[in-house]
């Protein structure tokens, strides 16, 4: 991995170092009173780590069409209990958001995902491609020395083609179940439950395309995080939902809304229209998932 950032812009340096210093102190202030003793001291935050399109250098800013790159950060810790987000990242994601609406000192998304260093290093030795990915293309951002990565052990291609083929039957095939339920919802006028089963239709596209791509799987049911993550591995999907309008802009956020929402609280509303618009985007997003992982598989079959 490259420890500098020597290719991108001044002002994007200043903004990932208030970033790293602003994950830093929220994950100091979420340990600070545990009394348990794997909670308590220095060095539970053991790297912080930029890949994405930021580390390569190709990453996007277009004001025209809507559409900036997220900064995406690996974050390793020590133990896997301190990955839980609401119990030790939520408050610290909620201060990016507010600077990010600032628009002072960060004018740049940030898409966080959390492992345990025992979780990357196994994951190394399974072959999986999105971490093998982060270390030949990641920028350590900080680390606490002494906590080596383990060397990746690459899977055969027989081997990748058989876990990949299995992972695009089951999650493509889950998707188009949760499509179709969501279907029957929006025709037996069940608003919530139809805006519910399009965004686990749209989980479970995203993630089939990681699967398929990286044998891995982000653990997450934000929408965004998945989406910003999809995007930048594969650009064709950045198609699937526009925001020229406010109107939307609006129907997407009903439906990142809607794992929480549209279960549990009784002020949730989506429209007609709004779940027709969501369908059709849907659509389009498993058509280009299908794509993308039709052209993997036949790449790896072709190479076995």
């Amino acid at each position: 991995m490259k420890h500098d950032l020597d290719h991108l812009p001044e002002g994007k340096r200043r903004e990932l170092a208030l970033v790293v210093e602003m994950i830093r102190e929220g994950f100091a202030r979420a340990t600070k009173q545990r009394t348990q003793p794997r909670f308590r001291g220095p060095g539970h935050l053991l790297k912080i780590i930029l890949f994405g399109s930021y580390a390569r250098g190709d990453w996007v800013e277009d004001p025209v069409g809507r559409y900036f790159s997220d900064y995406d950060l690996l974050v390793v810790v020590d133990h896997e209990d301190l990955t839980d987000v609401p119990e030790f990242w939520l408050k610290a994601e909620d201060r990016l958001l507010e600077v990010l609406a600032e628009g002072t000192r960060l004018r740049t998304p940030v898409s966080l995902v959390y492992h345990s260093l025992d979780d990357v290093n196994e994951k190394l030795r399974l072959g999986r491609y999105f971490f093998m990915d982060i270390l030949r293309d990641g920028v350590v951002l900080f680390e606490e020395k002494g906590h080596p990565f383990v060397e990746p052990v690459p899977l055969s291609t027989a081997e990748a083609l058989a876990e990949t083929q299995g992972y695009f039957e089951e999650w493509f095939a889950s998707a188009v179940n949760f499509e179709t339920l969501a279907a029957t919802a929006r025709e037996g006028s069940m608003p919530k439950e139809a805006a519910f089963l399009l965004h686990q239709a749209a989980e479970r596209l995203y993630q089939c395309l990681f699967l398929v791509r990286t044998l891995y799987m982000p653990k997450t049911h934000n929408l965004n995080r998945l989406r910003s993550l999809a995007e930048d591995m594969e650009p064709r999907l950045k198609q699937v939902w526009p925001s020229a309008t406010k109107e939307v802009r609006q129907a997407y956020a009903r439906l990142r809304e809607a794992y929480i929402k549209a279960r549990y609280s009784r002020e949730y509303r989506i429209t007609a229209e709004q779940l027709g618009w969501l369908g059709e985007r849907v659509a389009l997003l498993k058509s280009v998932v299908e794509v993308a992982c039709v052209e993997r598989l036949t790449t790896l079959a072709e190479a076995a």
